[in-house]
């Protein structure tokens, strides 16, 4: 009789976080697409806002809580945010983009917490070093 394969937790953790992307990326395509044809909010490039905001949602979505989401996530959240201002009239590019650089550099403090782990693929990286 054939044996079930057994995965780790982990490994299967990270396999359902996976399946997300592609429902999430259609889910958040057709919000920006039905906000401007209800002119809720017309004249923004959807593709690009959401594009920004799902890359920093899967950023969590995909590796958890590590030092490399904690960067990557947030960043692109807040760079979607700041076009939807930018493309609204609120701010101008020349605001945006120095703001996204002290947003950068606030981040890389908070990445450097002892208490944030490595990501998986760093740590795996070490572990196949020491072994060598």
């Amino acid at each position: 009789m054939d044996q079930p394969v057994k995965q780790n937790v982990a490994e299967i953790a990270v396999s359902n976080r996976k399946t997300l992307v592609i429902p999430l990326l259609i889910i958040t395509i057709g919000t920006g697409w039905l906000l401007t044809t209800l002119n809720i909010v017309p004249g923004l490039n959807w593709i690009w806002i959401l594009g920004l905001a799902i890359i920093g949602l899967l950023s969590f979505a995909v590796s958890g809580l590590d030092k490399s989401s904690v960067l990557i996530g947030p960043f692109f959240l807040i760079a979607s945010s700041l076009s939807v201002l930018r493309q609204s009239g609120y701010i101008t590019l020349d605001v945006e983009v120095p703001i996204l650089v002290i947003v950068v550099g606030c981040l890389l403090l908070v990445a450097r917490s002892k208490s944030i782990p490595f990501p998986q693929w760093m740590a795996l990286d070490t572990e196949k070093r020491k072994a060598e």
